[in-house]
């Protein structure tokens, strides 16, 4: 699969802010809908936020007031305000679109970035 370019991760304590960046590595992407995805040690990957193709967002009620997903042309972003530990995980971005001139609609991942908070 294409690969999706992850950056931004850290360690920061509570209270703290991080933004994360996503970004396709090929020129000729044509994107629809877009999320962040995190997993901490131990536990399961979950959704953290969506965005539509037509910048509509979501949230989990975990993140909901803190954190904020956006897009700029095809780059995405999470801003993280007010960490908590347990915001502790690795965030992976997943993007759905189309590669080239492929009428497939494929999901696409990036490669992690941790993130670490601490009290």
């Amino acid at each position: 699969q294409m690969q999706l370019d992850e950056s931004g991760g850290g360690a920061v304590q509570s209270g703290g802010s991080l933004k994360l960046s996503c970004a396709p590595a090929a020129a000729m992407f044509t994107p629809s809908d877009m999320g962040w995805y995190r997993q901490a040690p131990g536990k399961q990957r979950e959704l953290v936020a969506t965005i539509t193709a037509d910048d509509v967002p979501n949230y989990a009620d975990s993140v909901k007031g803190r954190f904020t997903i956006s897009r700029v042309k095809n780059m995405w972003y999470l801003q993280m305000n007010n960490l908590k530990p347990e915001d502790t995980a690795v965030y992976y971005c997943n993007v759905n679109g189309r590669l080239g001139i492929s009428q497939q609609i494929r999901s696409y991942w990036g490669q992690g970035t941790q993130v670490t908070v601490s009290s």
